[in-house]
């Protein structure tokens, strides 16, 4: 573990600041800021990558200007947005990015370009060692909160982990936290879901420094050091550096539970790497801590099977939607109307507020990062309760609907269209969890 000065917190400037602009791989360019030691010359330089998103952080200048602290010069650039969505992104053209970066950090006065390197964080754990396995230029790496694991199994950790810590349990972590990721990664709606980065990490020569924060809760802290570690050991490198940060979130920053984040960077994590970049090559041994507890550990996304493809995912809620429309529908035929209107008007409303309400519950889950979800009544929210009620009781109006077949051939075709949608919703909700405990 790590323990040292607090670093991070509001001081007189250190730090000399430039804006740059520089030419990426595709002819287009970007603009960076350089935190460099006040009257720097001939000093180490790092390139920041960015992780997840495209919003313009303050937390990486302030990890800049800790570095500029520590005598290394940093630069901080606009990440690439053309064509980054949650379905699309290219790491390798980030990785060229970056390659960018140390280029144009290697021309500045202030640093000596065989000491350019390059720090990771999040995504950037998987865009940043790729970009230093394809360049000699660039003389180190470092990473904070990077995953041994591909970007999907990460994220259901994460989703896994915010149900943990919230005392949740049961058929909303299965379906929300983990099927939820495996068919939008089968849909094509997760960007780079199966991304491996261990033949990446076998790969770099250079020295590398992986930091971790001890309560890491979006990348698994234990599970990450682990599998930088033992694809090291297996590729034979010996010049590498493992580390973790005692009560640190995901950046690097301090933490009470490493949900929130506080303002400072947390104990030692800037005097860390200042070290480690300065003493090279001497601070290149193998060194390793011990692995942060976690709660769970990741396990693998398992393929979709036939039943669970984007394609019969589709063919059945298509199904059950249209056949729901033509039930509503033809009751404005007078002649078509069932004889008994109260179970069919019950499943009719079921199926479709259960339909509704799952998605939104999906989508909240996907989109937000909250750990409290409210009261919950046996490990479930209470709106992911009320659905599976609803759930159940459109099971039961079935039971009523079927064994009522009316005997009049417009009523038959009708009460048919309910079954099929009753049947529909039933096999949908299962899947999806609202008749799961």
């Amino acid at each position: 573990m790590i323990a040292a000065l607090m670093v991070g917190a509001p001081l007189a400037r250190a730090d000399d600041i430039t804006d740059i602009t520089f030419t990426r791989s595709d002819a287009t360019t970007t603009n960076g800021t350089i935190h460099a030691p006040a009257g720097a010359s001939g000093r180490p330089g790092v390139v920041l990558v960015h992780g997840s998103g495209t919003e313009k952080s303050p937390q990486y200048d302030r990890v800049a200007a800790a570095l500029a602290r520590e005598g290394i010069v940093a630069l901080r650039y606009d990440k690439r947005t053309e064509d980054y969505t949650p379905a699309h992104r290219d790491y390798s053209l980030l990785a060229d990015d970056a390659l960018s970066a140390v280029a144009a950090l290697r021309n500045r006065p202030e640093v000596d370009p065989a000491k350019v390197g390059i720090w990771g964080l999040s995504e950037g754990g998987w865009v940043a060692p790729l970009a230093v396995s394809r360049s000699a230029e660039a003389a180190f790496l470092i990473t904070i909160g990077a995953n041994s694991g591909a970007p999907a199994a990460q994220q259901t950790w994460a989703n896994e982990t915010r149900f943990e810590a919230a005392g949740v349990r049961g058929s909303m972590v299965d379906v929300l936290g983990r099927n939820g990721i495996r068919v939008m990664a089968g849909v094509g709606l997760f960007a780079q879901a199966d991304y491996d980065p261990l033949p990446v990490l076998a790969r770099i020569q250079q020295p590398v420094l992986g930091i971790w924060g001890e309560l890491d809760r979006l990348t698994p802290p234990g599970d990450s050091l682990r599998g930088f570690q033992e694809v090291f050991d297996r590729a034979g490198k010996t010049n590498y550096t493992l580390r973790t940060l005692e009560n640190a979130q995901h950046g690097g920053f301090t933490t009470t539970d490493g949900f929130d984040k506080g303002d400072e960077l947390a104990p030692g994590y800037a005097q860390l790497m200042g070290d480690w970049v300065n003493g090279l090559p001497g601070t290149a041994d193998t060194q390793a801590d011990p692995p942060a507890a976690q709660g769970h550990s990741v396990t693998p996304l398992s393929p979709l099977k036939w039943w669970e493809s984007p394609t019969a995912q589709l063919i059945l809620l298509a199904v059950t939607v249209l056949a729901l429309l033509g039930y509503a529908l033809t009751g404005f035929v007078e002649a078509w109307r069932l004889p008994s209107v109260a179970p069919t008007r019950i499943l009719l409303a079921a199926s479709v507020i259960g339909i509704v309400g799952a998605f939104a519950q999906l989508l909240f889950v996907a989109s937000s990062r909250a750990t409290e979800f409210g009261p919950l009544l046996y490990g479930r929210t209470l709106p992911w309760v009320a659905l599976q009620v609803i759930a159940c009781g459109a099971v039961v109006a079935l039971g009523f609907v079927i064994v009522r077949r009316p005997r009049g051939r417009g009523q038959q075709i009708r009460w048919a269209m309910i079954v099929c949608a009753g049947i529909g919703f039933t096999l949908w909700a299962v899947y999806w969890g609202l008749l799961r405990p």
